[in-house]
């Protein structure tokens, strides 16, 4: 850990600034969010669908809005948005813990789904832009930040729910508050290449660029090919646990079991993610390097295979390890698999762009890789449930190897045949006059 803070020490106070950002960030948001289906069904008394609606408002308000919060930080600049989206989160996380009617319930879930596609694609646009030609390591760095937030948030969420679900809301909005200051104090004003100001002609339209985006058929195909894995590595928050508590039961065990998965897929991150993008960087190109990021995670479901060929336990402890050790097995081949593939992929989507719309790139490929996350964990599940009434457990694990091994050709594919090169810059520009 002392050598990732040395490398950090390493980039200017803007980068250092947008690390410490995401950390914060994190800790505030899963400090929260894994204990509101809780508050909402136990405390409120609110209805199954009830809950699942508002939870699912803050994921499609930021899917959805992703877009949109990546035109504004381009338009607008990078720190407006990254301090607006702080500040919304502000009140969306104090009014979760302040209200009980399902209408304001409704808008502060909104409030914090909106806030993320705010300052999303603004912080990797202007963590992007101040790194340079260090982009790779600042987003293995920015990985190490943002695993090290989801890592602590939940156990301090776990602290103060204990005392009060509201004091844990209060307190993630006060987080919010003190870094939306430190912000606006702090970090430096910053934004990219600004196309809309041509000097040849009129200010180019919002419907204009997008037009010029969805034409970049590398981006565009990069991004599909990208689905997979966030697909895959969602399941250390759905498949996996699911696997736990069948095998091993709903009791202490279960639930320890699950935490270690957490503990695993954070902690080897956390150790290990700057020495393995190093590694990486130093022996393959980026596309090459993404194909094996994909196919770490989808050879993360291969213990999980093996493991329904096994016969059935006899004892307690042959079940808990069984319960256990491949699904904790899979979430570090998954935790690998992300640190291999991740700091390349944020460059690549930069490389794509040709420096130009860099914050509007990145949340048009969030919104794809969240329409795809949404879609295929709802195939997931019913592969789950078709395996279970089948008596084929083997179904959902195969499932996800198979997509590993598609998503790892894909990118191969895109790698062989040079559409993963950034454009050259003379073509990018007279392009974006033509449009």
């Amino acid at each position: 850990m002392k050598g990732t803070l040395a490398q950090v020490r390493t980039y200017e106070r803007s980068v250092q600034l947008l690390m410490v950002n995401q950390f914060t960030i994190n800790l505030g948001f899963y400090m929260l969010m894994p204990y509101l289906a809780t508050h909402l069904a136990g405390p409120l008394g609110l209805a199954g669908w009830t809950v699942g609606l508002i939870l699912g408002v803050r994921n499609f308000s930021q899917q959805g809005m992703f877009l949109i919060g990546g035109t504004l930080a381009d338009r607008l600049g990078y720190k407006p948005m990254i301090v607006a989206g702080l500040v919304l989160r502000v009140a969306g996380f104090a009014t979760l813990g302040l209200v009980d009617s399902v209408p304001a319930l409704i808008a502060a879930s909104a409030a914090t789904g909106l806030a993320g596609a705010l300052f999303n694609p603004a912080s990797r646009a202007y963590l992007a832009a101040d790194a340079g030609e260090r982009r790779v390591e600042a987003f293995a760095l920015f990985n190490v930040f943002y695993q090290a937030g989801i890592l602590l948030g939940p156990l301090v969420g776990m602290v103060l729910t204990g005392v009060d679900f509201r004091v844990t809301c209060l307190v993630a909005a006060g987080i919010f508050a003190v870094l939306s200051l430190v912000q606006i104090r702090a970090l430096p004003q910053r934004r990219g290449e600004d196309p809309a100001q041509r000097a040849d002609g009129p200010r180019e339209g919002v419907l204009t660029q997008w037009r010029g985006i969805l034409r970049n058929r590398p981006f565009l195909l990069f991004s599909v090919a990208m689905i997979g894995s966030y697909v895959m590595n969602f399941q250390v928050y759905m498949a996996l646990p699911l696997e736990v508590r069948r095998i091993g039961g709903e009791g202490r065990f279960g639930t320890a079991a699950v935490a270690v998965l957490f503990a695993v897929s954070g902690l080897s991150t956390i150790l290990f993610q700057t020495r393995v993008t190093a590694w990486c960087k130093a022996r393959m190109e980026p596309g090459r390097a993404l194909a094996w990021g994909l196919f770490a995670m989808g050879a993360a479901f291969l213990p999980l295979l093996v493991a329904t060929a096994l016969p059935a336990p006899e004892s307690v402890t042959g079940t808990r390890l069984l319960a256990a050790v491949p699904p904790a097995l899979s979430a570090l081949l998954l935790a690998l698999g992300t640190m291999i593939a991740y700091p390349f992929e944020m460059d690549t989507i930069v490389r794509l762009s040709g420096d130009r719309l860099v914050a509007t790139h990145y949340g048009l490929y969030n919104t794809v890789c969240g329409v795809g996350i949404a879609l295929g964990n709802l195939l997931t599940g019913a592969a789950l449930d078709a395996a279970r009434a089948a008596g084929m457990s083997a179904l959902p694990w195969l499932a996800l190897f198979a997509l590993g091994l598609g998503c790892t050709a894909a990118l191969y594919g895109l790698q062989r045949t040079g559409r993963l090169a950034p454009p050259p810059r003379e073509a990018s520009a007279r392009e974006a006059v033509a449009a």
